[in-house]
């Protein structure tokens, strides 16, 4: 069976080129399709509002993430602490820090809130820098397009987490350390959206539209802004869905090396860098970050597989087909039982 027959009449056509009549109605409707989506959509919701929601919930939990409670903390044990499971009880939801008491529920929350502030704040900055090097580079002359070029395939083979680090120890101790880090991250983390950009521009730039536009007078800034711009918005998109998590691992390991956010102020990173000689004796304060930080990467690499695939439906065709072509009698199969009656009908021949 041919790829065309396994799709219906027209609908090739259609999955390749797909009408603007579409639009976000039919995003939305092929998010809502997939389960993991939207289980991946509700996990990050519910994690987002936890985080802007911080205060009101430490409020209702009776608990804030810098008081220390020398009592909850055992100190002939080396300060552990005291109960099961770390400490929990009706006061403190998930237990406590061992060596310190501080509430582990308060910390996680308030430490949602700076890594999650670092990872979409790293994100929007690379997105600005790569989007602007990658349509100057596709629009500029050819010495600009060979110079940004060759600026972003170092960008690219630079290793970015031993420069995070490198920067970060330079910087004077009082310099606000999330800024810090946003800085940081979106210097050096705009390459890839800038070779992506570049490449779409030049295939749009050679679409009829934008030499439509070019015709009918427009400048280079009118079909940036009213041509180029709306059509790189879903690649773009789909890039930053998948860099949030980059971004949030890259946070979380620059704090777990002590390069990140400083103590008080609580990061997940920083949580799993004190939490590495407490595992044996309280294995909680190492379960419960891990697992958090492990959830969120996983859901937003979900929801940005999904939004990737909702925005270019060719995909989704892609996946049908190759999902049908894997199934008994199909093309492949269709040819082997031909053979076979060929090979009998031809040995029948034979015998007659």
């Amino acid at each position: 069976m041919a790829v065309q027959d396994v799709l219906a009449p027209g609908a090739a056509e259609q999955a390749a080129a797909p009408g603007p009549s579409e639009g976000a109605h039919g995003v939305w409707r092929r998010l809502r399709a997939r389960r993991s989506a939207v289980v991946a959509a509700a996990v990050l919701a519910v994690l987002i509002l936890a985080a802007l929601a911080a205060p009101l919930l430490t409020h209702l939990n009776g608990q804030d993430p810098y008081t220390y409670h020398d009592g909850l903390v055992d100190s002939a044990s080396g300060g552990a602490p005291r109960g099961a499971f770390g400490g929990v009880s009706g006061e403190h939801w998930l237990g406590v820090e061992p060596g310190t008491g501080r509430d582990l529920f308060a910390r996680l929350v308030y430490g949602a809130r700076i890594s999650l502030f670092v990872a979409v704040g790293a994100t929007l900055l690379q997105l600005v820098i790569g989007v602007s090097v990658g349509l100057a580079a596709a629009l500029g002359r050819r010495w600009a397009d060979q110079v940004l070029s060759r600026v972003t395939d170092v960008m690219v083979a630079l290793p970015m987490l031993v420069l995070a680090i490198a920067l970060t120890t330079v910087v004077p101790q009082d310099f606000p350390r999330p800024l810090l880090l946003i800085l940081v991250m979106g210097v050096l983390g705009w390459a890839g959206t800038a070779r992506l950009v570049r490449a779409q521009t030049l295939t749009l730039g050679r679409l009829d539209f934008v030499a439509a536009a070019r015709l009918g007078g427009s400048g280079p800034l009118r079909v940036v802004r009213r041509e180029l711009l709306p059509s790189l918005a879903a690649p773009v998109f789909t890039f930053a869905a998948i860099l949030l998590p980059v971004n949030i691992v890259l946070e979380a390991s620059l704090s777990f090396l002590g390069m990140g956010v400083k103590p008080p102020t609580p990061s997940w990173g920083q949580m799993l860098s004190t939490a590495s000689t407490w595992f044996r004796a309280d294995p909680m304060y190492v379960l419960v970050p891990s697992g958090l930080l492990f959830v969120t990467v996983l859901a937003f690499t979900v929801l940005g597989d999904a939004v990737r695939t909702a925005l270019d439906p060719r995909e989704a065709s892609r996946l049908r087909v190759g999902r049908e072509t894997g199934r008994p009698g199909t093309r492949r199969g269709g040819k082997q039982e031909s053979r076979g009656s060929g090979g009998s009908g031809g040995s029948g021949g034979a015998e007659a």
